[in-house]
């Protein structure tokens, strides 16, 4: 027999715990499911700044206290060019912060405080397809870890199966979207040493990106720009100091035994439909940026926190008003969102075959930003999250 929910949430990232956490605060049960396992989803190491907005849910509805404790707040970053760096002050430009917490840690604590709270949460469970889309009790059906099927009834499903999920498929089909791929990509280290800077460096030289970063207070995260064809094996680790020094002149880099390596390749995408039926997509199974303005999780909290009003006016007070309008609302966000993170990328990477006119117009960029009120403070809205609701 089927299993029968008000919600059914394929995917137990920061979108589909968090929808889940939202919503069992008004009474509205869920079930999420998700073919990682609890050790896997808690353990893969990934970024996280934080828009003061998302701290703000995350602490004020108890998902997180952590993040406050265990997290570190940022109130500026460094933009670097020419040999100089420039800092970007937060708090004076328009009195927000962001704050350094990686999402591996945001997810122990949802999935604690799902947990806690009783949650029907189902590690190992893989969402095969979605099923009667179009009807008011659309199936979610699953196969679980010994391989039998598991069938989830629901008033709504909700895709937050990232951009290969089968929830973007049942809505969009396979390539239903706006689409751009960036001819680089960023090679990133992790590190065992201190912190190199005290607020994250954005560095634009004459031989491509870096960005200077940290995990915890002893192990930093670094990135250059790359080929997206290049192989983490290429090099020595004296050869990636070499090329990560040479990206932040000017800046004395911690080095340290390097024990992880990765290339993060850049795409945009925003799913032409982000609903249909009672299926509704949420995060990066609906759209997914670039990292340069680390929109990513902070995007995928947006939509939740707009649809979760829209599922509690539909489920609890039969109007589907909100519900019919979630699409349209969320869209104007994700594309600024989008805008703000081509606009950070493109200004500070180099793109291949880049004339001398290129180069020099984009530093004209780069001291436009720094040495106006207005530009500082343009950078500063966007990278700090425009407040939610």
């Amino acid at each position: 027999m089927p299993v029968r929910t008000r919600v059914a949430v394929i995917g137990a990232g920061p979108a589909g715990l968090l929808l889940s956490h939202l919503l069992g605060r008004h009474g509205i049960e869920s079930v999420v499911v998700d073919s990682r396992s609890r050790e896997e989803i808690e353990t893969t190491i990934r970024a996280g700044i934080l828009e003061q907005g998302t701290v703000e849910i995350l602490s004020g509805t108890g998902a997180s206290d952590r993040v406050l404790t265990a997290g570190q707040k940022h109130e500026g970053i460094e933009l670097r060019f020419d040999g100089e760096g420039h800092r970007i002050d937060f708090a004076a430009a328009v009195g927000r912060a962001v704050w350094l917490y990686p999402q591996h840690e945001v997810l122990k604590d949802l999935v604690a405080a799902r947990l806690a709270a009783g949650q029907d949460l189902r590690f190992g469970v893989t969402a095969e397809r979605v099923e009667d889309v179009e009807t008011d009790r659309p199936r979610v059906v699953a196969k679980d870890a010994g391989g039998g099927t598991v069938e989830i009834e629901a008033d709504v499903v909700i895709g937050a199966d990232g951009s290969r999920g089968v929830a973007r498929e049942a809505v969009t089909g396979t390539y239903g979207g706006y689409f751009r791929e960036y001819p680089f990509a960023w090679f990133g280290i992790l590190c065992e040493a201190p912190p190199s800077a005290e607020e994250l460096i954005y560095s634009n030289s004459p031989n491509g990106f870096a960005l200077i970063s940290r995990r915890s207070p002893g192990v930093q995260r670094m990135y250059f720009q790359c080929d997206p064809a290049t192989d983490t094996g290429v090099y020595t680790e004296e050869q990636l100091w070499e090329i990560l020094r040479s990206r932040v002149p000017g800046t004395t880099l911690n080095e340290g035994p390097i024990f992880q390596r990765d290339v993060l390749r850049f795409r945009s995408f925003v799913a032409h439909e982000m609903r249909r039926g009672r299926v509704v997509l949420v995060g990066d199974a609906a759209h997914t940026v670039p990292p340069t303005g680390a929109k990513g999780m902070n995007l995928a909290v947006a939509d939740v926190v707009v649809l979760t009003e829209a599922l509690r006016a539909l489920l609890l007070d039969g109007d589907e008003s909100l519900f019919d309008a979630f699409p349209d609302t969320a869209r104007k966000r994700i594309w600024k969102a989008q805008h703000f993170s081509w606009w950070m990328t493109s200004m500070l990477h180099l793109r291949p075959g880049a004339s001398d006119f290129d180069r020099m117009r984009q530093i004209g960029e780069l001291r436009s930003v720094v040495e106006s009120d207005a530009g500082r403070a343009y950078l500063a809205e966007g990278y700090t999250g425009r407040p939610l609701g």
